[in-house]
């Protein structure tokens, strides 16, 4: 059936198809759309939706509901993505899978509420404190804002991990007709094969496609946030708390071709856009009226998976480049990972706006 959705109704309609049936979150502009549909919806089919006081509350409600075996998400834009941190870095710790949306807007502090940005890109990586891996998916339509959902649910339950979902002011707002699919894919851990005596929550063989256990099933579960052994108890072990370290590195570095996600067009030509979100939409446009004019092709390369970075593909593509032009609505933040990746005989260029309006093609025309 076709419909004429905003990329937020798409978020949230993705997060129910892929079996979220807990909601914890606080109204702020301009994710609210996504609590207000989830509000309405989720009772609707037996699930839960509480308006907490808060971001810091909201994210811990969705983890205690996540550890009890519900499928949680929470959605929220940048002060509210700033209390959660805590919160996510827990979630990583504690290996409990679960969904943040991060509908951004203009900062810092309280900053342009009503306007876009996509500068919270070094801040899902890098938001909490310690060493812990994360995986950011950023969808540039509505259609893809549900598909992106969907596999970052899934995506939280294989690894058990904290899913970031970014989008923007833009992309959360805008409408399109679209035509969702009836049904999706949806991973379902391995069932228990291993009785209560035996399971081990954070044994070596339920890092990740693992079987797994919540509370009330009946076995014994032991969830902190210190640095803990396979039985979840808190060490000091200095072996221990590496090798609990490394099996949260191993949920990304063992699965990352499989997360690494990019579209691409054009490869070989000597100069390439690279952008992700709504700005990779304004580089598209751009490509195709410079193609129309100059009569030869513009590389273009979006990225949908920001983070575990993809950089090795990125390499590969952008061999034959001469001239790589960035384009993102922040004062430069993947241009950085971009110019760490590619030779340094290839030229880079970043195209960056922070003025609360989004990027032109004229802009980077100019800039080309």
């Amino acid at each position: 059936m076709r419909e004429l959705l905003s990329g937020n109704e798409a978020v949230a309609i993705g997060a129910i198809k892929a079996g979220v049936r807990f909601f914890a979150g606080y109204p702020i502009t301009p994710s609210t759309e996504i609590a207000e549909y989830m509000a309405r919806e989720l009772p609707k089919i037996g699930g839960i939706f509480i308006q907490m006081e808060d971001e810091i509350a909201s994210i811990n409600a969705v983890i205690g509901a996540a550890a009890s075996g519900m499928k949680a998400m929470t959605a929220t834009s940048g002060p509210g993505f700033s209390l959660m941190q805590e919160g996510i870095g827990y979630a990583g710790m504690a290996e409990i899978p679960c969904l943040i949306v991060n509908v951004q807007r203009g900062g810092p502090a309280t900053g342009l509420p009503t306007k876009p940005a996509q500068a919270d890109v070094m801040q899902s990586r890098w938001g909490t404190h310690g060493d812990h891996p994360i995986v950011v998916f950023y969808p540039y339509s509505v259609l893809e804002s549900f598909l992106l959902t969907v596999k970052a649910i899934n995506t939280a339950y294989f690894l058990r991990i904290p899913v970031i979902l970014l989008t923007d002011e833009i992309i959360g707002h805008m409408r399109e007709v679209v035509e969702l699919p009836e049904t999706v894919e949806i991973y379902q851990p391995k069932k228990k094969k291993k009785n209560a005596e035996e399971f081990l929550l954070y044994g070596d063989e339920t890092n990740y496609d693992a079987e797994v256990a919540y509370f009330g099933e009946g076995y014994r579960i032991h969830i902190s946030g210190l640095t803990h052994r396979e039985d979840g108890f808190p060490t000091n072990e200095p072996e221990i708390i590496k090798w609990k370290l490394e099996r949260l590195k191993r949920k990304i570095e063992d699965n990352k071709e499989k997360l690494w996600d990019l579209e691409y067009r054009d490869i070989g030509a000597e100069i390439c856009l690279i952008s992700y979100g709504v700005s990779a939409r304004v580089a598209l446009e751009a490509k195709h009226i410079y193609e129309q004019e100059e009569k030869r092709a513009l590389g273009y390369i979006r990225l949908k998976t920001i983070w575990p970075f993809p950089d090795q593909p990125l390499k590969s593509l952008l061999k034959s480049a001469k001239k790589i032009i960035v384009v993102e609505m922040n004062q430069g933040q993947l241009i950085n990972e971009i110019e760490r990746t590619v030779s340094p005989t290839i030229e880079i260029v970043g195209v960056q706006r922070y003025d609360g309006e989004i990027i032109t093609p004229d802009e980077i025309l100019a800039v080309i």
